[in-house]
């Protein structure tokens, strides 16, 4: 594959970026269309990608590497594998969906929407670089550069609370990567090779060194997930951003700290990762159960999401640490749905709130007797969130569960408890908004638009695709989950039935 389209990908939004910017505040539409043209070609751009991509090639593909720091051995070097170009096809395919579900949204004090949609496409260039980056100086600089257009977007163009989240969920991960890059730096004088290339440092990091620079990752990857006791940031950002913002934030921005625990920890602290795996495993049940309970009793319904959120992470977390092959790709496969998901789930609720001007679910009441379209697909992202067999999230939450039973029975086992409290707070909020008496001040509401349907369209298409064919995903990143347990030293353990594969 060539390198050429890589660039191509984080290239083409930034170009985007630079035109909305200098185009004048009052031509409102043409700064929507041409958002929404660069997205799109920034879609081909992904899909010419994924066509050129091998799943049986080299590990990483359509790598490049130019010198960028010479004296301190940083380049320029970019390449993907099959975890990565996942992530990438989940970004490319969220963000025209994003630029048409928030084409009609109202801005705070009625503000031109030209910096909204400049820092939309300017997100996506920074997520494009954290996941094609195989320099971890150069993944550091984008996973910091990240969190200027999600504090503008949050601070900007948010809730009432805006401010106040936007400066929380900055100073959080602000922290994380600070710690970060005190481990970034010991980990270029911890290798013998004094590089930031990752090919370099693999199986190359002074076993001193590992535990110390394991716990420097993990803190900013562990903020940015989020795991509990981590993660208090999350429900006021989630709530207060911009729907559009909320869907990025929530269905790519927060993948990267997973992302991070599977290219940079394990890999390059093998020996720490085994160690800390229990503390980590029990971080991520505690995720389960803590997100899911505090989800049922939310009486707002974005805050009820983002707190889903933290359950669904713990989830994704315990695939990672299980060590196996199930357990990995399940995690992976459970990122991209859970982004696909959440994502229909923030939009139509953000459509619901546009419509009653409301965040609170006893404020709602019959709804589905007025909207019927807009009733069934809540009722289809509410079924994918708990993850009802047939629905792609199902697929990922299984294989998770499963490669964790293998090793860790009990862990498993309370993680399954977790999905029947997604079960309550999913129907309890449907039922709440769209059954009952039909409220008054429901009655007006409009059903979904030929626009806002467009908008969820390819989501519920991909859930449903995705729900019973889930193959060409998982033969992608099937070889790469495989290459990181093989850098960990961890292969998956015999069957045994009698054992329940104890290691």
């Amino acid at each position: 594959m060539s390198g050429f389209w890589l660039i191509a990908l984080g290239a083409v939004p930034l170009v985007g970026s630079v035109a909305v910017a200098v185009l004048p505040s009052a031509r409102e539409k043409a700064i929507k269309q041409l958002t929404l043209a660069f997205t799109l070609a920034t879609l081909v751009v992904g899909i010419i990608v994924a066509a050129q991509y091998h799943p049986s090639g080299p590990r990483f593909q359509g790598t490049l590497s130019y010198s960028w720091i010479k004296p301190f051995g940083v380049s320029f070097a970019v390449g993907i594998d099959g975890i990565a170009l996942v992530m990438l096809l989940l970004i490319v395919v969220l963000l025209p969906v994003v630029v048409i579900a928030a084409w009609n949204d109202e801005t705070p004090g009625n503000r031109s929407p030209k910096a909204f949609f400049a820092w939309l496409l300017a997100l996506e260039v920074m997520m494009v670089g954290v996941f094609v980056a195989t320099d971890v100086f150069l993944f550091y600089v984008f996973f910091e550069a990240m969190l200027v257009p999600m504090y503008f977007l949050i601070g900007g163009f948010g809730g009432p609370r805006r401010q106040y989240a936007a400066m929380k969920f900055f100073l959080y991960s602000l922290l994380g990567g600070l710690v970060m890059l005190a481990a970034v730096i010991t980990l270029y004088f911890a290798s013998p090779s004094h590089s930031f290339a990752f090919a370099k440092l693999v199986g190359n990091v002074d076993p001193g060194y590992q535990k110390l620079l394991f716990l420097g990752f993990f803190f900013a990857f562990a903020i940015k997930a989020p795991l509990v006791p981590f993660h208090t940031w999350l429900p006021d950002a989630g709530s207060e951003a911009p729907i559009g913002g909320a869907v990025l934030l929530v269905g790519v921005l927060d993948k990267v700290g997973i992302f991070g625990f599977l290219r940079y920890c394990l890999p390059l602290f093998p020996d720490a990762s085994r160690y800390f795996a229990p503390l980590v495993l029990v971080l991520a049940v505690i995720g389960i159960l803590y997100g899911a309970i505090v989800a049922v009793g939310q009486r707002d319904m974005k805050r009820l999401v983002a707190y889903t959120s933290i359950a669904h992470f713990g989830f994704i977390a315990l695939g990672v640490f299980a060590f196996t092959s199930q357990g990995g790709s399940g995690a992976v496969l459970y990122m991209v749905n859970h982004g696909l998901a959440t994502g229909l789930l923030f939009i139509i609720v953000g459509i619901l709130i546009t419509r009653g001007k409301s965040r609170l679910i006893g404020d709602y009441g019959g709804v589905g007797q007025v909207t019927p379209w807009m009733s069934g697909v809540f009722l289809f992202a509410g079924l994918a969130a708990l993850a009802l067999p047939g629905l792609s999230t199902f697929v990922g939450e299984f294989l998770t569960l499963l490669g964790t039973f293998t090793v860790h029975r009990t862990y498993a086992v309370l993680g399954t408890i977790g999905m029947i409290f997604a079960a309550l707070y999913v129907l309890w909020m449907y039922q709440r908004v769209f059954h009952g008496p039909t409220q008054d001040k429901v009655r007006h509401f409009k059903d979904l638009t030929g626009r806002e349907a467009w908008a969820v369209a390819p989501l519920l298409v991909l859930i449903l695709f995705l729900g019973v064919y889930p193959k060409p995903v998982l033969d992608v990143i099937n070889p790469a989950v495989k290459a990181t347990l093989h850098d960990v030293g961890k292969t998956d353990p015999a069957p045994s039935a009698v054992s329940g594969g104890k290691k």
